[in-house]
């Protein structure tokens, strides 16, 4: 997993004004220094960066640059790279990010399992880990077997854990790290996740939708526009959600609620859905997957696509989740047929695109980066 780099254009520092966070703005120049380091470790050609590159990309001044990248070194972030052949010089040296110096973890509870990674600082997975884990318990009970499971994750880390990152269902607010009406498991509403390992686990947790951890992955390929591309991001697992990708950034929306893909209603007279309403896309789509039916399944996940692409025009669908992963070709046969020249595809990190995006919502405050919501 290579974590999503900076856009095209240059990185600007702020420049400082009366009553300036002087700290803060040592912490973000830092991080702008950190984010382009990251992007050359996960470059096809994994090279370095020189400190006169650095100064030229993110707008600080060689010295400031100079210092930023001595107390990186003193902390075992950045390390030597080689130095570039001689112009008539001094020869440069190359700078690169010491990705195995630190780790995060992330996770994916789905509801029945929890899968978790641990990712070093360039995004790569190093260890994994996976437990059954059943939402249905009572919260008390549910929150303590996720924290046995996480801190055996944890440690499996070969270097010290910066965070981590939870990627569940939703409806949830990520701001808070609080769950609401959770779909399927109404008892976990007013949860305060985020809290409850934040004291159980000693680190520092981001909690987000399953979906939006999982576009994060997406957003990490190689591939992706990670300026102004825009997805959808459609997961049909024990339940059907989605992520929305616009610009190069999730979508959230003003309550933090865009993605309830599932709960679209397609059918009036359809059969009762578990969020309360009748003819929801989820609904039907489960029905068809449990009487065997993946190609109906796979059609009607079509229908929900081709909704989506044109209220938004996003350039392209990506598929994830257990049930699509069982079965890949029908998916995409059956939602490529109802997308015509829109693009559909799986995501990469397959069965791990939740927990990998998750590791990067932990990673992200070490590398300002904005774009992760």
């Amino acid at each position: 997993m290579t974590p999503p780099t900076a856009a095209q254009e240059p990185h600007q520092a702020p420049v400082p004004g009366p009553g300036v966070n002087l700290p803060g703005l040592r912490s973000h120049n830092a991080a702008l220094v950190l984010g382009l380091l990251r992007d050359a470790a996960g470059a096809a050609d994994s090279g370095g960066i020189s400190r006169p590159e650095l100064a030229e990309r993110t707008g600080l001044t060689p010295q400031a640059v100079s210092k930023i990248t001595a107390r990186l070194r003193a902390e075992g972030l950045v390390e030597d790279a080689g130095r570039l052949a001689s112009t008539g010089g001094k020869p440069r040296t190359e700078l690169r990010l010491a990705a195995g110096a630190r780790c995060a973890v992330g996770a994916h509870l789905d509801g029945e399992v929890l899968t978790a990674v641990v990712a070093d600082l360039a995004g790569r997975t190093v260890a994994e880990h996976a437990a059954p884990l059943d939402l249905a318990l009572p919260v008390r009970e549910g929150v303590a077997a996720m924290v046995r499971e996480l801190r055996t994750a944890v440690g499996l880390a070969p270097a010290p854990v910066l965070g981590l990152g939870v990627g569940i269902r939703g409806p949830l607010d990520h701001r808070t790290g609080t769950l609401h009406e959770v779909t399927g498991f109404p008892h976990w509403s007013g949860c305060p996740l985020r809290d409850e390992l934040t004291a159980a686990l000693g680190l520092p947790v981001a909690v987000d939708k399953n979906t939006n951890a999982a576009a994060l992955s997406v957003l990490a390929e190689p591939h992706t526009d990670r300026a102004a591309g825009s997805f959808g991001y459609l997961h049909l697992g024990t339940g059907l959600g989605a992520a929305l990708v616009l610009g190069g950034r999730p979508h959230r929306g003003g309550r933090a609620g865009a993605g309830e893909f599932g709960h679209q209603v397609v059918q009036l007279d359809g059969p009762p859905c578990k969020c309360g309403k009748r003819g929801c896309l989820e609904a039907l789509c489960l029905a068809a997957v449990a009487r065997g039916d993946t190609a109906g399944a796979a059609r009607l996940l079509g229908v929900g696509a081709a909704n989506l692409v044109a209220l938004l025009d996003v350039d392209r669908i990506v598929l994830g989740g257990r049930t699509v992963l069982a079965d890949p070709g029908v998916f995409l046969d059956g939602v490529g047929a109802a997308l015509g020249p829109v693009p559909v595809a799986l995501a990469a990190a397959g069965a791990h695109a939740v927990a990998e995006g998750a590791a990067l919502l932990a990673l992200a405050p070490l590398f300002a980066r904005a774009a992760l919501g």
